[in-house]
């Protein structure tokens, strides 16, 4: 491995095609894509504050470094990344990439981050800003904390462990959800979703959890959510009560009490959906 230490990178590609380097506090000045078409590259203590720093690229270990709010799209069409303990500024970090693993990073710009990425794994990442991993793949995430709306648009095979999310509309048009021991808040959470679980989660919605195949909750307890279920076929074993229900297609919901359950046999079959209170 070829070892570059304390320099400053500037001009258009500058290390292009780099193999089989180390590099340590060095900083990517003024230039684009300096690390574009590498591989097998590991950085400590750098700083990127250009755009495209790492695109096309295999096998990229970077911690400890900074990149900042010019370094913009900034890891794109790249295979085996790793990133820990890093500060990522830059909105549009991360699309079409795959085999993505984020450690105990922060991202306070996370504006359409990790779109369109497969086989992202997260572990103690605090993230803020919209559309944070639409159209991604066979994702975990352990204790990552996100404010942002519409995550996980699209995102199939997704399974996230005690995590935070505030996020309107999370988890749209989703497939093979999974979310455990969790906290979510936001406005119609989970909407043209299919299979679709929550265990041991605390939810709060207005007019979530609709237009849902195959949800499940299992003891989950729901907060400050109203119109809940609209057109779902659910099973839901809900901790303590439910604010309302509106319509769902099918299935069966189990709560100590529900403020109002609103069940129009013109909308749907009221005999498909079992309700039942524990508290009767």
């Amino acid at each position: 491995m070829k070892r570059l230490e304390k320099q400053t990178l500037t001009g258009e590609r500058a290390l292009f095609q780099g193999r089989d380097l180390e590099i340590f506090d060095c900083t990517f000045a003024d230039g684009e894509s300096p690390l574009k078409e590498s591989a097998n590259i590991a950085l400590y203590g750098c700083t990127f504050d250009w755009k495209y720093p790492v695109w096309y690229s295999d096998d990229v270990r970077i911690s400890d470094s900074r990149l900042t709010i010019n370094a913009r799209a900034g890891l794109w069409y790249t295979r085996d990344l790793s990133l820990k303990n890093c500060l990522i500024e830059a909105p549009k970090t991360f699309r079409r990439s795959r085999d993505i693993t984020l450690s105990d990073c922060r991202m306070p710009n996370a504006e359409e981050t990790l779109w369109a990425c497969r086989g992202v794994h997260i572990d103690g990442v605090k993230a803020k800003g919209n559309y944070f991993a639409m159209n991604c793949a066979d994702v975990t995430c352990d204790r990552l904390e996100l404010d942002g709306d519409y995550c996980f648009d699209g995102a199939e095979n997704v399974v996230i462990t005690y995590s935070r999310l505030i996020s309107k509309d999370a988890f749209w048009n989703s497939r093979n959800v999974v979310v455990r021991d969790s906290f979510i808040s936001g406005e119609y959470l989970g909407w043209n979703a299919e299979n679709l679980t929550f265990i041991n989660c605390t939810l709060e919605s207005l007019q979530g959890l609709c237009y849902v195949r195959n949800l499940k909750l299992v003891n989950c307890t729901l907060k400050n959510t109203t119109l809940a279920f609209e057109y779902s076929t659910v099973e839901a074993d809900i901790v303590g009560t439910v604010d309302s229900i509106k319509n769902p297609s099918a299935g069966r919901i189990i709560a100590e009490g529900f403020g109002e359950i609103i069940m129009e046999a013109d909308k749907v079959d009221v005999s498909a959906t079992e309700i039942i209170s524990r508290g009767k």
